[in-house]
């Protein structure tokens, strides 16, 4: 299959020039195609991707429907307030022991005070000890029994966020400046989770793929300047200028039935060439190079 787009990549390519021969490699324009998926699942309220607009990045060009996620947080909401209350209720618990905890604190240290002075019994102050002990059993207990309230209300925090983010999710906003190539949806349709919704392309910048020999590698650079030679009539190519950025590590095939400035190379690489579109340049475009 690769072979046979080298193949028919090239054989399109010299179609274009006028030049006959005197290109030192072909190939086509293409460009770096996102497609866009949906993020949430339902039912896609409004879409404006139409094929050929072109949308800014961050734009908002859909909506799937939120009101079931709506309906969701809203029940989750309400259990939140609910287990809330239920530790509210818990915490002043824990309030009446500490404040009833420092009173007994202050009477120990009244009769230890006394008991210096023989004028409190040794009694006395172990009764307040004991009070004392009970009290930190009643604060541990109560303790205990919030410590599961408040993994409750953990829990509907982080579902509370999950379902923010579905609803989040459910704009489709797009993420690249780019042109609409295809739209693979309509509104009212009910789709699914990584559903393709369009496909987007910055096509102000476009990139030749075209296959060299190994002999031309060495004239072949990362950053390198080329002259792009595209058709603007029969008898006449237009001239642009290009920059490689992208250069196979390794080398492919091609058939022998393609002829191109050294006849019957066995061996080719695949180039990337830029080039800044100036509206003349179409996805799938063939066109050829000249090394500077």
């Amino acid at each position: 299959m690769k072979n046979l787009f080298v193949f028919l990549s090239v054989i399109a390519a010299v179609g274009c020039s006028a030049n006959g021969d005197k290109s030192d490699a072909y190939g086509n324009f293409e460009s770096t195609e996102i497609v866009i998926s949906a993020e949430a699942s339902g039912k896609l309220l409004h879409f404006d991707a139409e094929e050929g607009l072109t949308l800014e990045a961050n734009t908002v060009v859909g909506l799937i429907d939120t009101t079931q996620l709506s309906l969701k947080r809203e029940q989750l909401l309400a259990s939140q307030q609910g287990i809330r209350s239920k530790s509210a209720n818990i915490l002043a618990q824990i309030d009446v022991v500490q404040e009833q905890k420092e009173v007994a604190l202050i009477e120990k240290k009244r009769l230890e005070s006394l008991f210096k002075e023989n004028a409190a019994t040794q009694k006395q102050l172990d009764d307040v000890s004991g009070q004392l002990n009970i009290l930190d059993k009643q604060m541990a207990s109560i303790e205990t029994q919030n410590a599961p309230v408040l993994a409750d209300i953990r829990s509907l925090e982080a579902q509370i966020r999950q379902i923010n983010d579905q609803i989040k999710k459910s704009n489709i906003i797009n993420p690249v400046k780019g042109t609409v190539l295809t739209k693979f949806a309509e509104p009212f349709e009910v789709i699914g989770f990584g559903k393709p919704l369009y496909k987007i392309a910055d096509l102000t910048t476009m990139f030749l793929r075209v296959y060299v020999s190994g002999d031309q590698l060495p004239q072949t650079k990362i950053g390198g300047k080329v002259e792009v030679l595209i058709d603007r009539d029969k008898s006449e190519n237009q001239k642009l200028e290009g920059e490689i950025s992208w250069i196979s590590s390794k080398a492919e095939f091609t058939p022998k039935i393609i002829q191109t400035k050294q006849e019957r190379v066995n061996m080719v690489y695949a180039v990337k060439v830029r080039v800044i579109n100036d509206g003349s340049l179409k996805i799938g475009m063939p066109g050829e190079i000249n090394f500077k």
